[in-house]
């Protein structure tokens, strides 16, 4: 068996870890892996290490399928790597394997809503002037809808190209003040984070609904209260899709710049 298998077969229980009360929490993309790239072996080896220590989980807007793409394998479920895995900021949760309770987006929203909001986004899409795009401008996820203006099918390299342009231009900001100016009424949060794309979600559906998951560990049978969280990411910034969670009181921020940098701050923080 390769180490991160065998790693998640021996991990000791959350209440018999080395420093029982700290957990750390991850954002994906630009922190443990580059944008929308695969983990590395090492970073791996080290959440291994690093789980036998602390509670660790990740925290990010996609679905799980494209975490599972990320940081699992083909014959290794991602919520075996870690203790927590909080999909779509928590909506979507696992803990030690097994499901926790989900929340919809669509529920929240209801259909008139949702059928204005997409009307608008496409529209907006349709007129936008950018060099190229390509498809999926709206993705659906459980917790929210991710908007992408030059779409997901983008390859690598157009996504870093984008990038350079957005960065530019501010379309993707320019985008989110529209949509706010149109539905100052709907009570929804605009958060813009990877290369090409922003989140629309409820307000308070951020990366900080996972900490109620957290929160209510000490409530489970066997678990622990966690009065250390220790949030990483690369998006901390105004905007940015880290930044409410590593604002928040309950949390220990520590901004990234790349996984490299997550690496180092392990390895100095916890003596790995």
């Amino acid at each position: 068996m390769s180490g991160p298998s065998v790693a998640a077969s021996v991990v000791p229980g959350l209440a018999e870890r080395a420093i029982k009360n700290t957990v750390c929490l991850f954002d994906v993309d630009g922190t443990l892996t580059p944008a929308r790239r695969g983990v590395t072996p090492e970073m791996l080896q080290l959440l291994s290490q690093l789980r036998h220590k602390v509670a660790i989980g990740f925290v990010g807007g996609s679905d799980l399928g494209k975490q599972q793409e990320q940081l699992g394998t083909a014959s290794i479920p991602v919520t075996t790597l870690f203790d927590f895995c909080f999909a779509e900021n928590g909506l979507t949760a696992y803990r030690m394997g097994q499901p926790l309770a989900s929340h919809s987006f669509i529920k929240w929203i209801g259909e008139d809503n949702y059928k204005r909001l997409v009307r608008f986004i496409l529209h907006y899409v349709a007129d936008l002037d950018i060099p190229i795009k390509r498809g999926t401008f709206i993705e659906f996820r459980n917790g929210m809808i991710n908007v992408s203006p030059i779409g997901r099918n983008a390859s690598v390299q157009e996504r870093n190209d984008y990038q350079t342009f957005d960065l530019a231009n501010n379309v993707r900001a320019n985008f989110v003040e529209a949509l706010k100016k149109e539905f100052p009424d709907l009570g929804l949060t605009y958060s813009i984070g990877g290369q090409i794309s922003f989140d629309v979600f409820p307000t308070g559906w951020d990366k900080t609904y996972c900490l109620q998951h957290v929160e209510n560990e000490k409530n489970l049978p066997g678990g622990v209260e966690y009065t250390t969280i220790h949030f990483f990411g690369d998006k901390c910034f105004k905007g940015g899709n880290d930044y409410e969670i590593y604002e928040d009181k309950r949390t220990i921020g520590h901004s990234v710049k790349n996984p490299d940098e997550t690496m180092a701050l392990l390895r100095e923080m916890f003596h790995l």
